[in-house]
């Protein structure tokens, strides 16, 4: 029946166009009814043909001047044609005749938008709102909410919405919508709100639960979250976005055990992402596994190999089983593909170090530091290496210049008394240890791990002795 159903408004087509073709032609004057026309036109329109669609709509205004229908198919041509002034001018004449027609709104809003006219686009919409009810109210708010969109008031995107799901609280499209912005306004409790009564109403709505449970993660009220996740779970088990944003709230959590199963639920449900692997490889991280970490870490960057954080990740597992070589090769490939970021540089240098490669590690905390003059860390990283290697004369004069790079953080005062002591110049370097003891005494680990050998120095061991008896 389909089948044949199919057959007939073929032939019926095929009908119509012969008759237009013979009327264009001026061989018979045969008479087209008015949606026949528009059909005509619709025919034209499906197949991207814009100038024939436009001839039909015009060929059919002459039979039917008149023709509220006709000129708002016409007009809405022009406008895929960019004819924008045009457009509105005919959109003014049908209006006329007919103003109960909703496309004659709509196209009149995209005219208007389409020429800038943002504030007449949201007058005309919501005076029309008035006028209309259920459905094609709707539509209209739909309408709106890409008005306001285009015309950046993000509030009245998320009224718009709200309004349309108090008027229809099963609307998928709204209910998919408000979600992203209520994230975006952050108009969290007002979406609270709102889904609990679409939810005391709809009980089994599980995209409402879901946007509550968004709501509640949007506050950080994570453990209100996975409960609403999980109810939206419940009502559709195949729910794969409910499961990624549980592990995030698990995450954020540290339940790391859950997180996992809730991220490995989402790769069962979806494609492989390099995003869920990288999860799932934090976690794994956080718990001490570094071989289960890498091995997500490592899933992740086949998904996209020029992710030079995924790289320098796998890297970092590598470097916690103190694994320096196979370390390398990975902060290598990170290197490779963004050489100017310090934590790659550093690390390098760190791994480079472990092998007593000292002028290659020097080179990379150098390139650290030049990239961030200002960064304590880096300089600590090219101190400690200096000494290490025993260029010591050098290490003391970059204290001096991290000091003034990093306006006199502490760590570098007693970096800078310890490279003195090693060079002999005890007078200078006790006055040293006594300024870093005065504005940072909790820094002294980290002045006696450089140098455990400094504890031999009796001048040292009494400074240390008095700031501890004056306290």
């Amino acid at each position: 029946m389909r089948e044949q159903s199919y057959h007939e408004d073929r032939e019926e087509m095929n009908e119509l166009l012969r008759q237009y073709y013979n009327l264009k032609k001026g061989r018979s004057h045969v008479y087209i009814e008015e949606d026949a026309f528009d059909r005509i036109v619709d025919y034209y329109d499906d197949k991207d043909d814009l100038p024939e669609a436009l001839q039909a709509a015009e060929a059919g205004l002459e039979q039917f001047p008149y023709s509220s229908l006709l000129m708002i198919r016409k007009a809405d041509i022009l406008l895929a044609l960019r004819k924008y002034e045009e457009a509105l001018s005919l959109l003014e004449v049908a209006e006329l005749y007919d103003n109960s027609n909703i496309d004659l709104f709509i196209l009149k809003t995209d005219a208007y938008m389409a020429l800038d006219q943002q504030s007449k686009a949201v007058e005309l919409l919501e005076t029309a709102l008035q006028q209309f009810e259920g459905e094609e109210r709707l539509e209209l708010l739909f309408e709106l909410t890409d008005v306001y969109d285009d015309y950046e008031e993000f509030d009245k995107v998320f009224d718009c919405l709200k309004l349309i799901l108090e008027e229809e609280p099963n609307n998928e499209e709204a209910l998919y919508k408000i979600c992203f912005w209520t994230d975006f306004t952050g108009r969290n409790e007002e979406s609270i709100k709102l889904h609990k009564q679409i939810i005391d109403e709809y009980p089994y709505n599980e995209i409402a639960w879901f946007n509550l449970a968004a709501a509640y993660q949007g506050l950080k009220l994570y453990e209100k979250a996975i409960d609403a996740y999980q109810y939206a779970i419940a009502i559709e088990e195949k729910f794969d976005y409910a499961y990624r944003n549980m592990g995030d709230a698990f995450l954020r959590l540290r339940k790391y055990k859950d997180a996992i199963e809730a991220l490995e639920k989402v790769l069962e449900l979806s494609r492989p992402e390099e995003v869920i692997y990288e999860a799932i490889g934090h976690c794994y991280h956080r718990m001490g596994n570094y071989a289960q970490a890498r091995s997500n870490y490592k899933k992740a960057t086949h998904l996209n190999s020029d992710d030079s954080k995924l790289q320098y990740k796998v890297a970092v597992t590598y470097m916690l089983e103190k694994q320096w070589q196979s370390a390398i090769r990975y902060l290598e490939n990170a290197l490779r593909i963004q050489r100017n970021v310090p934590d790659y540089n550093i690390a390098m240098g760190e791994c480079l170090l472990r092998q007593k490669r000292f002028k290659d590690a020097i080179q990379f905390f150098g390139n650290a530091v030049r990239l961030r003059p200002k960064k304590a860390e880096c300089w600590e990283a090219l101190i400690r290496c200096l000494i290490e290697a025993k260029m010591i004369e050098d290490a003391s004069e970059q204290c001096l210049v991290a000091l003034e790079q990093t306006v006199n953080k502490p760590i570098f005062i007693f970096y800078f008394s310890a490279t003195l002591l090693m060079l002999g110049k005890q007078k200078e370097a006790l006055i040293q240890l006594e300024r870093g003891m005065d504005m940072a005494p909790k820094l002294l680990k980290k002045f006696i791990a450089i140098n455990p050998v400094i504890l031999q120095n009796n001048q040292v061991v009494d400074i240390i002795a008095r700031y501890k008896k004056g306290k």
